[in-house]
């Protein structure tokens, strides 16, 4: 490896162990935060996601970065008990509370829920129906390396699908929400969970992650076909839903 490769491994082993950190500190208000940082959409969000999915009955899913396991308990309800959902996530502590939500949900025979890191996944080739990944495509160490993760372990024909939050295109909107999101969330974070450098860092993450239509394009060169695009709440999130290349 040269010096540059050397350098871009230690930038991402750094963003790596520090994005853990945030999580496995914020996890017990991270539910509560989504509704605040989503402006209470993400569920909306979801269930436009799974409409447009699809899912079929039967079927096998992998959510990655499953965090509380919210859509991981969403796609397990689609593939009904003759289908089985994975949800994968490097943090414990996330997985915790997931797996209480599982058990809640009734449904800790058709989900499997393991610690694991989305840079190299633990499955064969062509393993499932879909793969999600929902608003942690920007914390990842190297995006287009996990979309290529993502496209491998799905089968021929199969969904890889990202909700994520975005850029808003609106201009006068798009100012108000930058505002919101680098000066007002912070703040209001550290009055809900006395955590301010996590979520001073959040912006910053969206801030460097590319908008939906670049995001397509990796999405195409990781080996996905027809892949839709569509802007959530004024462009705040955006679905991206591609399919594999068959044989």
């Amino acid at each position: 490896m040269n010096r540059e490769g050397e350098k871009n491994a230690k930038t991402s082993l750094a963003k790596e162990e520090f994005v853990l950190q945030v999580f496995e500190s914020i996890a017990p208000k991270y539910d509560m935060m989504n509704s605040v940082l989503s402006f209470h959409m993400h569920k909306y969000w979801r269930r436009f996601a799974m409409k447009k999915m699809g899912l079929r009955q039967g079927g096998t899913a992998l959510d990655l970065c499953c965090g509380t396991a919210d859509w991981t308990i969403s796609l397990a309800q689609a593939v009904s008990p003759k289908g089985h959902v994975y949800g994968l996530d490097f943090s414990p502590n996330m997985l915790k509370i997931g797996y209480k939500k599982v058990l809640e949900a009734g449904l800790a025979e058709r989900v499997t829920l393991l610690e694991g890191n989305a840079m190299e996944l633990p499955f064969p080739d062509e393993t499932f129906d879909a793969v999600t990944i929902g608003f942690a495509l920007r914390n990842v160490p190297d995006v287009k390396h996990v979309l290529k993760e993502m496209v491998r372990v799905t089968k021929p024909g199969g969904q890889v699908v990202s909700l994520e939050l975005s850029h808003p295109t609106l201009p006068v909107f798009r100012q108000v929400y930058w505002f919101y999101f680098q000066q007002i969330l912070p703040r209001i974070a550290k009055w809900l969970t006395g955590k301010y450098e996590q979520y001073r860092w959040l912006p910053e993450s969206l801030k460097a992650f590319p908008d939906r239509k670049e995001l397509a394009r990796w999405f195409q060169e990781a080996g996905c076909q027809e892949v839709e695009v569509y802007a959530l709440t004024g462009g705040i999130a955006a679905l991206h839903i591609g399919k594999k290349h068959a044989h």
